[in-house]
């Protein structure tokens, strides 16, 4: 193997690798000697298929497993040997004429083109001093829980009274059927719907308009559907739905005790107390790490002042820009950013490109000092974990990642990422800090 250094600026790299035609001959030879006596092929006796029949007739299969095997081989060894530690995949280029090299007539040629790591000392970890937010749930906040947790459980019962009549906030039981000029619509009609008013689940319009209802009444209702209406067949279009209510019940106040915990599983309050409290711990944790993660990367970027690799700098903005452009799109940029002119936009979410780069290389090289790595396993439950997330479709989703490495690696840069912090954490001077809950959950951008 020949290894050449065409290019070298700054943190690129141009780098070119020719594998001699005779060494792959060799392999191939090597192959075909190997494979030769195992063959049993039609018209031979098993094991006296000549080697040169071999050759002539999978030859090309095997010289395409060989190049294969040879470029992922020579290139990190092309890296080895000119001590080079790439700060992203390098972009692989072939010059060479593959028809030949895959008839054994030509060496086989190829350029690397990448950015290498910087050269720079991490901070210590044992050095920083972090502090680290606590909170834990109190009497106040079990109670909110259970509140909501019992409005999400309404129940409802009929309207009792001389006169009962549809107000907010009661459940009607109605049959319906919609119709346009006339005619009834697909999907338009019901039977036996249960229709809360004020939930906004309708048209707009068609809730208010059943306000003051009684049982067996029999209604038209007039209503225009929203322009942007998901079925376009009916966006803007007025409509008639002719109603008939069937019951009305009003929401029953949920008493929050033994038999409400037994209504949703649980054999007692205390019991579903307990859960409620360890879920809220279990949240107000995460958003403490977060905190304490954001205080750690921003003592980290303070911390470290080195060259960035241009390529990584720019791949790493136009996925932000990307963003940001779609938000914009649709309306969706803060109001901070919605005053800003693009310029000022891209300069000031340049360097935030920047920060998330500086960070993923000082990461890297501490974990890389630590020997911090990702298992097999780890990775294994985070596809599986992604999977689930697609109920019906796991086995391709899990096809997905084990034929895309890249997508894989993916998956991967997350966890390496959190066991780094976990790693500077556990050896950093933290100390803890209790802090309100409004001051754990205000909301901070992502780093």
């Amino acid at each position: 193997m020949q290894v050449v250094e065409k290019s070298n600026e700054g943190l690129s790299r141009v780098i070119a690798v020719t594998i001699p035609v005779a060494e792959l001959n060799e392999k191939l030879e090597a192959r075909i000697k190997e494979v030769a006596p195992q063959m049993k092929l039609k018209g031979f006796r098993p094991g006296k298929v000549p080697a040169s029949y071999v050759k002539k007739t999978f030859g090309r299969d095997f010289m395409g497993e060989i190049i294969n095997a040879s470029l992922n081989e020579t290139s990190q060894g092309a890296l080895d040997e000119l001590k080079v530690r790439p700060a992203a995949p390098a972009e692989m280029k072939l010059i060479s004429d593959m028809d030949k090299v895959v008839a054994g007539e030509e060496d086989l040629s190829y350029e690397m083109s990448l950015e290498i790591m910087p050269e720079f000392t991490p901070v210590d970890p044992k050095t920083l001093e972090l502090s680290r937010p606590t909170y834990e749930a109190s009497d106040e906040d079990l109670e909110e829980a259970l509140k909501e947790l019992a409005s999400q459980a309404k129940s409802y019962e009929d309207k009792k009274g001389k006169t009962v009549k549809a107000a907010d906030g009661d459940q009607l039981t109605i049959d319906f059927v919609g119709k346009i000029d006339g005619v009834e619509f697909d999907g338009g009609a019901a039977t036996d719907a249960d229709l809360v008013i004020g939930s906004g689940r309708f048209i707009p319009g068609f809730e208010e308009q059943l306000k003051g209802a009684k049982v067996g009444e029999e209604k038209t209702i007039e209503v225009t559907f929203p322009e942007e209406y998901q079925a376009a067949h009916l966006a803007g279009k007025a409509a008639t739905f002719d109603v008939t209510v069937k019951a009305i019940k009003a929401e029953t106040e949920t008493a929050i005790d033994d038999e409400f915990a037994k209504r949703i599983g649980l054999e007692s309050l205390d019991k579903l107390k307990e859960l409620l409290k360890a879920n809220l711990n279990q949240q107000y944790a995460g958003a403490a790490r977060f905190k304490l993660k954001r205080a750690l990367l921003d003592v980290l970027d303070a911390g470290h002042d080195f060259p960035l690799p241009p390529k990584m700098v720019e791949a790493e903005f136009e996925g932000i820009w990307a963003q940001v452009s779609a938000d914009k799109e649709a309306g969706n940029l803060t109001e901070d950013d919605a005053k800003k002119s693009e310029d000022d936009l891209k300069a000031e979410y340049k360097k935030i490109a920047e920060r998330r780069v500086r960070l993923g290389l000082v990461l890297a090289e501490i974990g890389r000092l630590n020997n911090v790595g990702v298992t097999d396993q780890e990775l294994s439950n985070a596809i599986m974990a992604e999977a689930r997330n697609y109920p019906g479709q796991e086995r391709m989703v899990l096809d997905f990642y084990r034929q895309n490495p890249n997508a894989a690696a993916q998956l991967r840069a997350p966890i390496y990422e959190e066991k780094v912090v976990d790693l500077i954490v556990s050896v950093a001077k933290v100390k803890d800090e209790a802090i309100t809950k409004e001051e754990l959950l205000k909301d901070e951008e992502e780093a």
